[in-house]
Parts: structure tokens; sequence; C-alpha cells
């Protein structure tokens, strides 16, 4: 497990490609659409931070942009995916901390992060804790009581195992003391609906996934899992306020290629997701959703932001006990 779990230490080198690999024989984009692959199924955040940038990249990088969803195993199938393409630009991974630093620890893969060339990172977001409305829950100290209560009974619905909603979860049962069970779903959409419909009790979700339901009523907000309140969401409290003040977590979306890809091609992605991400309509909608968009200064600094991401992933999985599949 000790080799899995500093995979991503293996990014630094990897950032080298983003200039040894040879210029593409025809000037990129112009073969095709370039497809962005998205791990999660549709209606989640990943898809949905996708779809709100996709037509200013489209337009940035003058070429086609399609969606293409392949949920599975906390995203690691779209993972494994990209990572096994021909390496020529035209297939691009929007991943998360899920496939680069949790899943290559904790599952038996057929990539690692070394497969995968980092670009830029697209957003940063908190995730939100949310119950199903009927339990008469109002507060995050109201389900650390009724978790109490009934030792393992309560249920809680994630994007998969790995995923950053199932380790956020996993911190809160392991800060609050609490014995949870985790129900995994391929996406976070229908993780968020089992709760809609009361098959499970609460979620640890992605703001994109949730909001829309918490406005309407249809789900109880808790907190957001940054320490503190957050101008994205004013009406919900951060976690030291909601009665966890040692609880902060983070997660993040960012952009990936596979090994070889020619440099010229992703030069070009990264400016073109430098410029769908200074766009005031992908901004709006992000912050819409309780996203920011957060583009990285450079391919090199992305490299480096992993490199330290993946320190925190990593204490998390060993602190809570996930063990590898």
């Amino acid at each position: 497990m000790k080799h899995k779990l500093t995979a991503v230490a293996a990014l630094l080198c990897a950032a080298a490609f983003l200039h040894a690999a040879p210029a593409a024989a025809q000037a990129y984009p112009a073969k095709g659409p370039v497809h962005l692959v998205v791990g999660f199924a549709p209606a989640g955040a990943a898809d949905i931070v996708a779809r709100s940038m996709s037509d200013a990249f489209s337009k940035a990088l003058g070429q086609s942009v399609i969606i293409e969803n392949r949920p599975g195993a906390g995203s690691s199938v779209a993972a494994d995916y990209v990572a096994h393409a021909v390496p020529d630009g035209y297939t691009i991974l929007l991943a998360s901390p899920s496939s680069i630093s949790v899943n290559p620890a904790i599952m038996k893969l057929n990539y690692s992060a070394r497969d995968l060339v980092p670009i830029s990172k697209t957003s940063s977001g908190f995730l939100i804790a949310a119950v199903n409305t009927s339990l008469g829950i109002n507060s995050l100290k109201d389900l650390i009581a009724a978790a109490k209560k009934s030792p393992g009974k309560l249920n809680y619905a994630t994007s998969g195992i790995g995923a950053a909603p199932h380790l956020s979860a996993v911190l809160f049962a392991q800060l609050a003391g609490l014995d949870i069970v985790h129900v995994p779903f391929k996406g976070g959409s229908p993780a968020v609906q089992s709760v809609v419909a009361g098959d499970t009790q609460f979620t640890f979700a992605t703001a994109p996934s949730v909001l829309p339901l918490i406005r309407s009523g249809r789900l109880k907000a808790l907190a957001i899992t940054s320490k503190n309140r957050s101008p994205l969401t004013p009406d919900i409290p951060g976690m030291a306020e909601a009665g966890l003040p040692d609880y902060d977590m983070s997660f993040w979306y960012g952009l990936f290629a596979p090994v070889g890809t020619p440099a010229a091609a992703l030069k070009k992605v990264f400016e073109a997701n430098a410029a769908a991400l200074q766009d005031p309509a992908v901004k709006a909608a992000f912050a819409r959703e309780g996203t920011e968009t957060a583009p990285s200064k450079s391919p090199e600094d992305f490299v480096a932001y992993l490199a330290e991401d993946n320190k925190f992933w990593t204490r998390l999985i060993k602190d809570s006990g996930v063990k590898p599949e």
C-alpha cells in the first residue's frame, strides 16, 4: 500500500511531459472535437462544472467539446479510460482527489496517478452535510445526537467509495465518535436522490448536487465542510459554528491528459481552461452552485499543489481506517 499512497509524487516528474512531448503533426485541435471525460453521473457536481464551462472552453479551444460521462468506482472508471486513451489531446479528464490521490491508495486499479499528466485546476469548493427533511433533524448537533442514540442505524449516501463526500463523512464520524453506515452510489445525483426519497438518511455532497434541493425545501442543510461560513452559501453554518471546530475540508476539480500527450496540445488546453474560467458567465454559474473558479497559475503550479494535497488525503485515509480492496 505504501507505494500506492505515494504515487502522486510521480506527478512531479510528469510535469516534464509538458515540455518533452513532440508537437502534433496537425495543429491542435484541428482534427476534431475534444472529449472531456467526467467520472460521475449526469447532474452531479463534476458534470455541472464541466457543462458550465464547456461553451467557454470550446470557444477558447476553437473546437467542439463533448462531455462524456463514465461513472463508476468513485470516478476511477473514467480515470482508467483516459489514462489508456490515445495521447493526442482529444481525450481530457476532469478529475477530483478521488481518482488521483484516494482511489489508487485503496483500490486495485489498472492505472496510477503517474499515467496522467496534470494540466490545471478548474475549481475548488466545499461539501454540504444535508439530511432528509422528514427526520426532524435541524442541526449538525441533532444529527450527531441521533446517530449516538442509534449506533449503526443511520445511513449516509455518497458518490462512491473514496470520493471526497465519502471521506468527508468518514472524517465527520471520526471527529464526532459515530457509528454510521456508508451507502455508495455511482454518482452524486443518485446518492442525493436516495436521501430525498428517504432510502438513506443523510449525505455529505458537493454543493451543486444539493443546493437546488435545499433551496426548494426538499433537503435540510446542516453545515458546509469549511471551518467557517462561505459568502457563496451565507445561510449555512461552517463546521466550527455547527459544533465541530476541528473539522475543515475542501476539494477540487482539475484537468488531466494521458502521459505522452503533445506539449502543444497540453499548452492549448491549459490556456483554454484559463480563458474559460475568466468568463463572467462561467464564474456566475459556478458561484450559483457554491463553487469557485480556481485556475492554476501554471501546470507546474498544479503539480506542486497536487503533491501537497496528496499528503492531506493520505493522512485521512490512514487515520480513517479505510482499507485497500
